[in-house]
């Protein structure tokens, strides 16, 4: 073996050194060099999705969004019985407009129909003993008053039931406008005359030194008192509209027991000529709505239509939300405002319909 193939520890340990620096300066470049192109990537990542948020916040034309519920203009009015009966007629169907006033059921009123009529006997005949005798003339003013008051309360009683006679024909077909108008007006004019003959009575009964009433009077007094609350028990068995609008529900059937409940509702109706959408907005962005302020409308009903509002009232007070309302309230739960947007035109949304506001 000559000396140049002989084999030297010490140089091949110093090779191998040198090998072994030099394979470890290059996996220490790469190193460097995969490093700094993963970071052009995630900041070429960040850049992208901040473009893509300014794009998106570009597109956003709303400042706030709430849950709500479409109802009539007048809301959802419900109906019921103010006392315990049995329904002897429901007057209108699903649908119908009625006006108000109108009557919708009539419960059985011969009991009460019976009572009115002795009460109002009981007081012609004390009237008759109390006209017999004579009477102290510095009671008068305050006698003819009473007289005129309780004439005029007859009359309204008679105006009431006269409209309700015509409102029923004229559904029927048996009655005309021109007859309903009449007696509209005739029922206005006893409201006009009762009110102002118990002003004058409220004058009569002011004045000083006016004498007791006698035994006769004072009986004329009780029989008459017993002649209201007849009147007022008779009215009972009437559930008339409060206000002007469509049969929106109406559960009554002719035959059943009802009984006053806040809960039973006999016959449910609105205004349909305007539907509303009550929203509920979250406290945080109560300053961000306004009245006046443009809002769209979208239903889940509807999907992909778009329908436009203005903001027609705001709540007065914050109240605890109802529509999105899911178990017990706990005390980190927002208060919100009840919001009421009138919709333009005239959508197809129905009273009950969940729709979302997004206010522009």
């Amino acid at each position: 073996m000559s000396t140049d193939e002989t084999y030297h520890p010490r140089r091949g340990g110093f090779l191998g050194k040198l090998l072994f620096l030099l394979v470890a300066v290059g996996i220490g470049a790469f190193g460097a060099i995969a490093i700094s192109r993963s970071d052009l990537l995630d900041a070429k990542t960040d850049t992208s999705d901040t473009i893509k948020n300014e794009e998106t916040a570009a597109k956003i034309d709303w400042v706030a969004a709430a849950p709500g519920r479409i109802e009539p203009k007048s809301g959802l009015v419900r109906v019921g019985a103010q006392l315990l009966g049995r329904i002897a007629e429901v007057n209108v169907k699903l649908n119908d407009n009625v006006e108000e006033g109108e009557l919708l059921i009539r419960l059985d009123d011969d009991e009460a129909r019976a009572r009115l009529q002795a009460a109002e006997t009981e007081a012609a005949s004390r009237k008759r003993e109390r006209d017999a005798q004579p009477l102290d003339k510095a009671r008068d003013d305050l006698r003819n008053a009473e007289d005129n008051v309780f004439t005029a309360e007859r009359a309204l009683t008679n105006a009431r039931f006269g409209l309700e006679y015509e409102l029923q024909a004229q559904r029927q077909g048996n009655g005309s406008a021109d007859r309903v108008n009449d007696a509209r007006k005739y029922l206005t004019k006893a409201k006009a005359k009762l009110q102002k003959e118990r002003a004058t009575y409220a004058s009569a009964q002011s004045k000083a030194d006016i004498p007791a009433p006698n035994r006769l009077e004072s009986a004329l007094q009780a029989a008459r008192s017993d002649v209201s609350v007849a009147e007022a028990l008779l009215e009972k068995t009437r559930i008339r509209a409060p206000v002007a609008g469509t049969i929106l529900q109406l559960p009554a059937k002719a035959g059943e027991m009802v009984a006053p409940s806040p809960d039973q509702a006999l016959a449910v109706l609105g205004d349909m000529s305007v539907v509303r959408l009550k929203a509920e907005v979250d406290e945080t962005d109560v300053s961000k709505i306004k009245v006046g302020s443009k809002v769209t409308v979208k239903s889940n009903a509807y999907p992909g239509k778009e329908f436009a509002g203005t903001v027609a009232a705001l709540a007065p007070s914050l109240s605890s939300p109802q529509f999105a309302l899911r178990g017990a309230r706990r005390p980190t739960d927002v208060e919100v405002l009840e919001v009421t947007i009138d919709l333009d035109g005239n959508p197809p949304l129905l009273p009950g319909m969940r729709a979302d506001a997004f206010f522009k």
